[in-house]
């Protein structure tokens, strides 16, 4: 083991201890100001539960994301840094003001943009030096939009306990690998840090037998800027191509996205909080957390990160490799709801999607 690896683990040990610690203390503030999710027709659990728990995982991962300037072989550029912070933090800030008093759309919605502004900013080089500009400017607005996409289907999809922090906690960890493999330290550091702040969230967020604390808007809306500031610049320096990280992120887009387009299609009020994606159908239908947690994990490490790896020498074949996984995501996703549908009565118990 080279001494910077050892450095990196050490310093991911770090933030790992320093999560742990921060999401203990954010339970205790939680409890005192009241900020507790209620149980209620739009929500799986039974138990009034703190939320907001992932605010400390987020300032780990940041304070790491500032010691890794000191290690000089697995420092990200300092763009990246200098930009990054300022988006994982305005996502941070803005979810946790939604979890105190709650947001409107549009603030929400412009903070997003905003983050996914400055994480093209810290690519432009890249995207300038391969494309003539008109092309390299509409790759930036795609990717602005698609971070804003990535911030929004996180938090669509932290409703059941310890589903989003393992799976933010093993595609990190994933990329890890990928990063490994295509000799890019820096991106190992940055990929093992989030792994690392996820670490210290899990403990108290898994179904063991309930979760003790919920993440909040705070915490999966910057995770999920953080998964696609890893994945786009993996890209941006040839760690990874695009169908790599579009097989590992398959599971959680196909939910959200075939979700978001069945309600949109049967003129449900899409924006509002609700219970129709398949893990809420497989928490409920199964009556365990840890079950629906379980599916989605099997996927990712049966399919998705095998998948991804071969992917990540051969782009296109990834490309015929997204779009197979694709459909077989969307045939389990209707599968899936179908079994869940069927599941109730045969237990004499309905769970009607609101």
């Amino acid at each position: 083991m080279t001494s910077g690896l050892s450095q990196v683990l050490l310093l991911a040990a770090l933030v790992a201890v320093l999560a742990g610690v921060l999401v203990f203390a954010m339970m205790a503030y939680a409890r005192r100001r009241g900020l507790l999710d209620q149980p209620g027709q739009r929500r799986l659990h039974r138990r009034p539960t703190p939320r907001g728990g992932g605010a400390g995982a987020v300032l780990a991962l940041a304070l790491g994301l500032l010691l890794l300037r000191l290690l000089p072989g697995a420092a990200l550029p300092w763009r990246w840094t200098l930009l990054w912070l300022p988006a994982l933090l305005l996502t941070a800030l803005v979810g946790a003001l939604d979890d105190h008093r709650g947001l409107g759309i549009g603030p929400r919605l412009g903070a997003h943009l905003a983050a996914g502004a400055l994480l093209a900013l810290s690519l432009w080089a890249q995207l300038a030096a391969a494309f003539a500009p008109p092309l390299a400017l509409l790759l930036a607005a795609a990717l602005v939009l698609a971070t804003a996409w990535s911030i929004n289907l996180h938090n669509f999809m932290d409703g059941s306990d310890g589903l989003l922090a393992m799976q933010v906690f093993t595609l990190a960890l994933a990329f890890a690998w990928m990063a490994a493999r295509s000799d890019q330290p820096a991106l190992l550091a940055l990929a093992l840090l989030l792994a690392a702040a996820l670490a210290g969230f899990l403990p108290f967020n898994l179904p063991l037998p309930r979760a003790r604390v919920f993440m909040g808007d705070v915490g999966s809306g910057a995770f999920g800027f953080m998964l696609a500031a890893l994945a786009f610049a993996g890209v941006a320096r040839g760690a990874w191509p695009l169908p790599a990280a579009l097989l590992l992120v398959s599971a959680f887009a196909v939910d959200a996205g075939a979700t978001l387009l069945s309600r949109i299609w049967r003129g449900r009020r899409w924006w509002r909080p609700h219970r129709e994606h398949l893990y809420q159908w497989l928490a409920r239908a199964r009556h365990s957390h840890a079950q629906a947690l379980l599916i989605y994990l099997g996927w990712n490490l049966l399919l998705a990160i095998p998948l991804a790896l071969w992917a990540q020498h051969d782009a296109a074949l990834g490309w015929w490799l997204v779009i197979g996984l694709y459909m077989l995501a969307g045939v389990a996703w209707w599968q899936g709801k179908r079994a869940c549908r069927r599941a109730p009565r045969r237990h004499g118990n309905r769970h009607a999607p609101v």
